[in-house]
């Protein structure tokens, strides 16, 4: 397989932005876990930005990297997981609950990172420091990459953060099926996107992303 310069200069720009989102994400979930009185995260260092404490070899830079080269090809990248200990957590909520916002506080902070470098992008464009070619490189490797991890976490399949919705919402009697869905949840995430279902599920973070690429792009002076 022939490897040009433009697809090094790519690969590393994906990685650096594939890093950056699964770090931010991590520590979303450690810190809020920290906030609620969970001292696991903490001890194994994982309240923290750095994301030697939250990358996983294979799935944070290996496997976005074959991505690259192998376009065309769906894959299901991560970052390590935050260990956490509900019991532990304060009592005015229930586990559940606690559980819940500990799942969401990840999503929530991919779209945090996106808001964040989006206003950087605006400031940027406004004071005529980005170029055309540079913000549409921001747009596609951090704002519309942290757009579609914050979907795809929230999809409702273990091991994905939206499972914790179905622990909240589901009654006690259906409970049995999220375990049944915690021993299958990632081979069904992989038929889901070797079918092309995935990509119709993600269709409302692709609509979302480039409406909000669109608008960034008109601060942008051609």
């Amino acid at each position: 397989m022939d490897v040009s310069n433009e697809q090094v200069r790519q690969a590393l720009l994906s990685l650096v932005a594939f890093v950056l989102s699964v770090t931010v994400h991590e520590f979303g979930h450690a810190f809020v876990a920290d906030r609620l009185g969970d001292g696991l995260p903490r001890s194994q260092g994982r309240v923290t930005l750095s994301p030697l404490r939250h990358i996983d070899p294979l799935g944070t830079i290996v496997i976005p990297l074959l991505a690259v080269f192998m376009s065309g090809i769906p894959f299901i990248a991560w970052g390590k997981p935050v260990q956490t200990n509900p019991s532990a957590m304060t009592p005015r909520l229930s586990r559940s609950v606690a559980s819940l916002l500990v799942s969401l506080a990840g999503p929530f902070m991919n779209l945090v990172l996106a808001v964040v470098v989006s206003v950087l992008l605006i400031v940027g464009a406004k004071t005529g420091h980005l170029g055309v070619d540079t913000a549409k490189a921001v747009i596609r490797f951090v704002v519309v990459l942290n757009i579609s991890l914050m979907f795809f976490n929230l999809l409702p399949i273990p091991p994905l953060d939206g499972a914790s919705i179905l622990n909240v919402i589901l009654p006690a009697q259906f409970r049995g099926v999220l375990l049944v869905m915690r021993r299958w949840g990632m081979l069904v995430l992989m038929l889901l996107f070797l079918t092309g279902v995935g990509s119709v599920l993600m269709q409302p973070a692709q609509i979302l992303a480039a409406a909000w690429g669109r608008f960034l792009m008109s601060f942008v002076p051609v």
